[in-house]
């Protein structure tokens, strides 16, 4: 029986990601069983359900860095890699580096680690940090943010890729309840003034109801969603 899928306003008729059959994990142990979803373009998608319900899999799929042992990913639209933003990143907050620099390795994606930043790539630098609200702290070491603030630099880091897919895992987990809310007005922004695609892991209802659409996960299979439709019979030969 084909589910429905859970999503508020207009029918979504654009979909950014297409999901068929896909099965994933760490060596013999499988996490995702037969996952089968579409991720709406220019919306937020939340992932829900329980720790080692699959939600951080999924994510390392949807990004790339993990390959699926079984079935496939489809991405329609443009916009490079996509951009993952962990809860603990590779930059710990007691590294001695700026928020400006933090930020700044966003680009690494399109400059390499060692080539020193063009105008281009610190003119997408500041805009990104003044589009998550951390401008006034670039001057600022890590070690001296709070929990919201090192999260925004880090979804700031994420938007530096200038991917029109942002994933981001837990991202309010562990700050407080005004923190959060304006993540999820980031969010929000994001989507409306940029039509970038949101897909982000969440343990909190009230983050999971404000999203468009919400995919449900319980041991590592999907309990609410909506199937894409079939794929070319030459396209699942492959």
């Amino acid at each position: 029986m084909k589910t429905v899928i859970v999503c508020k306003g207009a029918v979504m008729d654009e979909t950014a990601i297409t999901m068929r059959g896909i099965r994933a994990g760490y060596g013999a142990t499988t996490v995702l069983h037969g996952i089968t979803a579409r991720v709406p373009r220019a919306r937020v998608t939340a992932l829900v359900g329980h720790n080692g319900s699959g939600k951080s899999t999924l994510l390392g799929v949807l990004a790339g860095t993990l390959a699926p042992t079984a079935g496939t990913v489809e991405r329609s639209g443009g916009g490079g890699r996509p951009a993952l933003v962990l809860q603990h990143t590779d930059v710990p907050a007691a590294l001695p580096m700026t928020v400006r620099d933090a930020v700044a390795m966003g680009r690494w994606a399109h400059r390499g680690r060692w080539r020193p930043l063009t105008r281009h790539d610190r003119t997408v630098v500041a805009d990104c940090m003044e589009r998550v609200g951390v401008t006034g702290l670039a001057r600022r070491q890590l070690g001296e943010l709070s929990g919201g603030q090192y999260q925004r630099v880090l979804i700031a880091q994420g938007l530096a890729q200038r991917s029109d897919l942002l994933l981001l895992d837990e991202p309010g987990a562990g700050l407080d309840q005004d923190a959060r809310r304006r993540i999820l007005e980031i969010f929000a922004e994001l989507v409306a003034d940029d039509g970038v695609t949101i897909v982000h892991a969440t343990h909190d209802a009230d983050a999971a109801g404000r999203a468009d659409h919400r995919l449900l996960l319980k041991n590592g299979r999907l309990l609410t969603g909506e199937a894409p439709p079939e794929a070319p019979p030459e396209t699942a030969q492959r």
